[in-house]
């Protein structure tokens, strides 16, 4: 039998290194819509204004790229170890940027499989590429499309990875063979990843940006309260705690084939004292092609600082 297009698609997707893949219809998303509108209306967004910003194109992706018909939705394991594997010499450091920007990584991958889509199908085939920094709803497209469900920690959740995945995505202007959605919530009554969180930005399903680690420490513009500096728990950039936690995880993680998220030399090495010692053309250097760079080197100093004051503190 002839294989469907949407069929090589998926091959194609599997030889550019993506693990998972599914295909899903271009709709609107109405009740995914009020839901992010409830999210905003409580400040859970903190200072992240592009995600109100954006926000008709985010629960109507018909808006974002006119003449949409389909969505491959994409992940990519990036799992390489846990804080507890002490990648860093001397403070945590999220495991997805131990290594090259996942954007860069991702976003050529995608480029290219959508380069081959066109060279399958034809030129008149139109698409656009999105990682996360597209007004996508990546995780509501990556459940509809059968990759795995939203777990109470808010990360997509895989039978065979865990959330340790990457989202990306092809729309295309061209209907497509759709998989069913992935329809079970597996998380059932765990409550690891609320339990875990030290700050307690984390209720079933709900995640309060403003006391979330991660968010503080590279998306927070400006020095931190007393009471967020306390909280940061020795991480710097980022935080996974949530993820280390999750039973899906600690069953299903398994290393990442991609050499580019491995993690660059420097943090295996250097101390805190040596990274604070660092100006900003070392930050540049040690951390070019990398996520860290969206802190800024006035925020990694701060984090750092942070940290260092926490350990005296104790």
């Amino acid at each position: 039998m002839k294989a469907s297009l949407s069929d090589k698609i998926k091959a194609l997707a599997r030889e550019l290194g993506f693990q998972k893949v599914g295909i899903t219809a271009a709709t609107g998303l109405p009740a995914e819509g009020r839901n992010l509108q409830t999210w905003l209306d409580r400040g859970n967004h903190g200072e992240m204004h592009w995600i109100k910003n954006r926000l008709t194109e985010r629960v109507d992706i018909r808006k974002y790229f006119p003449g949409a018909r389909s969505i491959i939705s994409l992940g990519m394991n990036y799992f390489t170890g846990t804080s507890d594997d002490r990648v860093t010499a001397d403070f945590n450091l999220s495991n997805y940027a131990w290594g090259d920007d996942y954007h860069l990584i991702v976003k050529e991958r995608l480029r290219r499989l959508y380069a081959s889509i066109r060279q399958e199908a034809g030129e008149a085939v139109k698409g656009i590429v999105c990682v996360d920094t597209s007004p996508v709803l990546e995780k509501v497209w990556a459940q509809r499309a059968g990759l795995g469900w939203q777990g109470k920690h808010t990360n997509l959740i895989t039978r065979d990875y865990g959330s340790w995945l990457f989202l990306g995505e092809v729309i295309l202007n061209l209907k497509l063979d759709y998989d069913p959605p992935f329809s079970e919530d597996l998380c059932g009554t765990c409550q690891a990843c609320v339990e875990a969180c030290p700050t307690g930005a984390l209720s079933d399903y709900q995640l309060d940006s403003r006391k979330c680690i991660s968010y503080l420490t590279i998306e927070h513009r400006g020095e931190f309260l007393p009471e967020q500096e306390q909280g940061l728990n020795d991480w710097v950039y980022g935080c996974d705690i949530c993820q280390q936690v999750c039973p899906w995880n600690i069953k299903f993680q398994q290393p990442s084939p991609e050499a580019g998220f491995r993690s660059r030399n420097e943090l295996t090495t250097r101390t805190l004292e040596e990274w604070q010692s660092d100006d900003q053309n070392d930050f540049s250097r040690i951390f070019r092609k990398s996520a860290v760079k969206r802190t800024k080197f006035s925020g990694w100093q701060r984090n750092l600082a942070a940290v260092k004051t926490n350990r005296h503190d104790q």
